[in-house]
Order: structure tokens, then C-alpha cells, then sequence
């Protein structure tokens, strides 16, 4: 796939301008959950190559999807950073092979690599050595501490609403930025405040409560990566 210039309408969007730190899994993961909110996405992809951090593609199975996600998600934040969205200039590997069969997507491979090679031969031609510095890991400060009220015996699922949401079997590789970016996306969203030295928690907080109410009933039991997180009510 390409992503330079303006193209028409397609099934894939091209989102760059997003930290080059965050680690692909936690990317892949992120990209699917928020661009899932505006179709059936049948694949996210993004490189480890320095030439390619920061950037992803995501697959719809419509055009409608992809325009969709690009007027609703141009210049969201994510991970500290506003995304800068377009169509990708070619079709994905996945959209060819479901639009022409296996036939069409060995052609459209065999196109992609020589045109690939084609570029690498330019550039060898007329690239001086450059000195390349790996992306240091991403790295997070945690906000604030805060701690859930100790005593009470009603269990956490049944604990009456409020506006700030408890997080427990957080990843260790989800850390304020990526929360944020699962969580502001529902009405009243304040902010995420981690843990020093307790990853696997977090805090979510809104305006009222029925921004958190939301967030609680579509994010209760998601998975991020391989863990279902769990999604309470902070207890008073």
C-alpha cells in the first residue's frame, strides 16, 4: 500500500502521525477497538520498520466504513498524538483477495513487489549512508494515585453507578495514553489516572455518571491483547 497523495474512496484508511514508540501489539489492539466503532474491520497492519513507524492501515469491508472512520476520527488523539487520516492509494492484500479471488491477489502482489523493488533501486542509487537510532521503548509517567474506598461488602459488579470507573487486569503495555484513547470516546470523558507501580489498574473519570455508565457497558470484558479487562464502578 502506498500513502503518499489524495486518492478516491477505497476500503482502507491510512492513518499516520501516531507515536512512533507504542509497541505494534498494543497498537494493532488500540487501532482495532477505536476504528471498530465505524464498521466491520477486517484487518489493521503496521510495520516495525523504522520507515514505517507511525503509521497503519486499516481494512474495512466497505468504502462506506473507511469514509465513514475518516470524517469522524480525523485529528483524533491517540496516544499523545493527532492522527492525520486518508485512503490508502492501493487495495489491501485482504480486499483484493475478497473482491478477485486468489488469481487477482497474486497479480496485485507480484505489482507490489516489483514496484517496491523498483523504489529500492532509486533510493540505494542515491541514499548516503545515514546513521539509524532504534525508537526508544514507549514510556509513560502515571498520573495521580488514587485508591478505591476500603470497606463496604456489596460486591464490585453490583456497586451503584458513579462517574469514575475502576480498571482491573490492565496489560502492562496499556498505559495512560492507550486507555485514554479507548475511553474519551464516550460523552463527559475527564481523564485516566494509573498507578505508580500498580499497571494492572487504572482509574477513568467523567463528568457524570452517565458517560461512565456508557463506557462501563461497552467496554466491560473487552479484550485488550490476550486480557479481558474488568470494569467497575469505583466503590465510595
Amino acid at each position: 500500500m502506498s500513502d503518499d497523495g489524495e486518492t478516491p474512496p477505497n476500503a482502507t484508511v491510512y492513518a499516520r502521525n501516531i507515536d512512533e514508540r507504542v509497541k505494534i501489539p498494543a497498537l494493532l489492539a488500540t487501532l482495532t477497538e477505536v476504528f471498530g466503532e465505524y464498521g466491520n474491520v477486517v484487518e489493521v497492519i503496521a510495520k516495525k520498520s523504522l520507515k514505517r513507524r507511525g503509521q497503519a492501515f486499516i481494512v474495512y469491508d466497505s468504502e462506506e466504513s473507511a469514509q465513514n472512520a475518516i470524517d469522524e476520527l480525523q485529528g483524533f488523539e491517540i496516544f499523545g498524538k493527532q492522527m492525520h487520516l486518508d485512503f490508502a492509494k492501493t487495495r489491501s492484500d485482504a480486499t483484493v483477495l475478497r473482491e478477485g479471488g486468489e488469481n487477482e491477489l497474486e497479480s496485485h502482489k507480484k505489482q507490489r513487489l516489483a514496484e517496491k523493488e523498483r523504489k529500492q533501486a532509486i533510493e540505494a542509487a542515491n541514499a548516503k549512508p545515514v546513521k539509524r537510532v532504534a525508537a526508544e521503548e514507549l514510556a509513560e509517567r502515571p498520573a495521580k494515585s488514587t485508591k478505591p474506598a476500603q470497606g463496604g461488602v456489596v460486591p464490585d459488579e453490583y456497586l451503584p453507578p458513579n462517574k469514575i470507573l475502576f480498571l482491573r487486569d490492565v496489560p502492562e503495555d496499556y498505559g495512560q495514553s492507550m486507555l485514554t484513547a479507548i475511553f474519551s470516546r464516550f460523552p463527559g470523558f475527564k481523564e485516566v489516572r494509573t498507578v505508580p507501580g500498580r499497571p494492572e489498574i487504572a482509574f477513568v473519570e467523567y463528568e457524570d455518571e452517565t458517560g461512565a455508565i456508557a463506557a462501563k457497558e461497552a467496554t466491560g470484558g473487552m479484550k485488550l491483547g490476550d486480557t479481558a479487562i474488568k470494569v467497575t464502578f469505583q466503590r465510595q
